[in-house]
């Protein structure tokens, strides 16, 4: 599913871009709720005007401590690294499910 990225404002403090994609809402969320929680942001949430008719615009405001396009790589990595941690649980969880399907009697 392709993803394009628009970018509306680049400043030492303030970040603006807007996330074209048929799910309009989990990429942009994530990124927020792992912004909000980094050093030196005091603002961070995207902004959608319309479901139907417009693309959300993900906003990340800084103290100027740290640049915002920082803070969005730390996301990104972070986003990346709890998207394998996923995985690899969820493949430790399908493995255990195939071990009681073969055996269903000795939980």
């Amino acid at each position: 599913m392709p993803v394009d990225i628009e970018l509306k404002k680049c400043s030492d403090r303030e970040l603006r871009f807007y996330v074209r994609d048929p799910d309009k809402h989990s990429l942009p969320n994530l990124i927020a709720k792992l912004a909000i929680r980094k050093k030196g942001v005091v603002y961070a949430a995207y902004i959608i005007d319309h479901p139907l008719v417009s693309d959300p615009e993900v906003v990340i405001l800084t103290d100027g401590t740290r640049h915002p396009i920082e803070v969005l790589e730390e996301v990104l990595s972070e986003a990346r690294e709890l998207a394998n941690r996923f995985l690899t649980e969820f493949e430790a969880a399908m493995r255990e499910h195939e071990a009681r399907e073969k055996n269903p009697g000795s939980s």
